[in-house]
């Protein structure tokens, strides 16, 4: 409804306003607050992740790991590596430093020979070092369950601390990775132009009874199917509903659940 002014220019004060409905969604001197971004109605979000939910029913990070802390290491080893390369050196690793204690009796010159296959090695090797000191001097040699205190560990920032929670301590956040970020520009589920605005975008998209699983639906998507150089739509679940430019298919593939997912031999 549209607000009417009437003012004296003698006397420049309000007059009369046409009074707005109590659910208007602009207050007057205000901005209407930005509507998320996406190009998916809410019944095509249901659709796409309960489609997703068919295909992979418990969809599963692919970082081996044994126990919260061995967890962090491995997902801060990850950053510019792939999955396979980090599960290839640190079976060995987890075997003999499982705790921040053994990585500390362990050293960072033995770790560097541990995970020296890891690009950047030297630095993560410093910054598991210092992340398991952090954590015996100030938490007791356990690994805390907020963000705000995960990302205060060395080498563990936004994406590593949402891997953590979700993986570790069973909360709904969304880890941003290349893959995530491809994904949700590219088929224009929720757009942005840093891994924090597509983070936000995404927590609010998706239909929050799947937010659990969708940051792992989503990795998978884009590592197995919605790939990087070439998408293979003609395997997509989805591709009915895609609505991305690149899109060469419009017929979605059988929507069957996949086989289990077998850790550390999966196919980058």
């Amino acid at each position: 409804m549209a607000v009417e002014y009437r003012v004296s220019m003698a006397n420049p004060k309000l007059k009369s306003v046409t009074k707005m409905p109590q659910d208007a969604n602009v207050i007057a001197g205000r901005k209407p607050a930005a509507a998320v971004r996406t190009v998916y109605s809410l019944a095509e979000r249901e659709e796409i992740f309960r489609r997703f939910s068919i295909q992979r029913p418990e969809p599963r990070g692919e970082l081996e790991h044994t126990n919260p802390f061995t967890l962090v290491v491995a997902v801060a080893l990850s950053a510019q590596a792939t999955d396979v390369g980090v599960n290839k050196a640190t079976r060995a690793l987890f075997k003999i430093a499982d705790t921040p204690e053994k990585m500390l009796e362990l050293g960072e010159e033995r770790l560097r020979d541990y995970i020296r296959t890891i690009g950047l090695y030297r630095n993560k090797a410093k910054n598991v070092i210092a992340l398991s000191q952090m954590l015996v001097d100030e938490f007791a040699g356990k690994v805390p369950e907020t963000h705000e205190e995960l990302v205060r560990l060395p080498g563990v920032g936004r994406k590593t601390a949402n891997v953590v929670l979700s993986m570790a301590f069973g909360q709904a956040t969304m880890a941003v990775d290349t893959h995530i970020f491809r994904i949700a520009n590219r088929i224009k589920l929720a757009p942005g132009k840093t891994p924090d605005e597509v983070e936000a975008r995404l927590m609010k998209v998706i239909p929050e009874h799947y937010l659990y699983h969708a940051h792992h639906w989503l990795i998978l998507h884009g590592r197995y199917t919605c790939k990087a150089r070439r998408p293979e739509c003609e395997h997509c679940v989805i591709a009915d509903i895609c609505k991305s430019p690149e899109k060469s298919c419009d017929i979605p593939a059988p929507l069957v659940a996949l086989p289990p997912q077998v850790i550390g031999e999966a196919v980058e």
